[in-house]
């Protein structure tokens, strides 16, 4: 089975980037975090990163057809883009919304998460391990 990952804005800085709320390690760090627990669940990742709205809904677009679950952090644009949400409608791929940080414990405005109405589940502030949860879902899911 193979599992697009999707990351969005300012996430190619972790480790960088407001290190209080999301730590000090990287986005390849991340990558080799989540690759290492792909394997262990016999899945197949890619990886895509942008900080443009657009290209994050080609990405959704263009994974119709080649991937079987989608794993999504579409970082600030989960509060604003009903573009993302509207493309994951579309494809009907199985979606898993990851945050690194817990958003509903965080400003009022990041409470809010369109992409969440089409995706399976949500899976908030537990660091790098709300991927490796993701991940989980999607295997049980597909593999049932």
């Amino acid at each position: 089975m193979k599992i697009l990952v999707i990351s969005g804005p300012n996430l190619n800085l972790l480790g960088i980037r407001n290190t209080d709320i999301y730590g000090h390690q990287s986005y390849a760090d991340l990558q080799n975090y989540i690759q290492k627990h792909a394997e262990s669940l016999q899945l197949q990742t890619a990886f895509y990163q942008s900080n443009m709205e657009g290209d994050i809904v080609n990405a959704i677009q263009n994974a119709r057809g080649v991937y079987d679950g989608i794993i999504l952090n579409a970082a600030a644009y989960t509060h604003t883009s009903i573009a993302i949400l509207d493309a994951l409608e579309a494809v009907k791929i199985p979606c898993v919304e990851v945050h690194l940080s817990n958003i509903h414990a965080r400003e009022e405005f990041r409470r809010q998460s369109y992409p969440a109405r089409a995706c399976i589940a949500q899976i908030a502030g537990c660091g790098f391990r709300s991927y490796r949860y993701a991940l989980m879902e999607l295997a049980e899911m597909l593999y049932a």
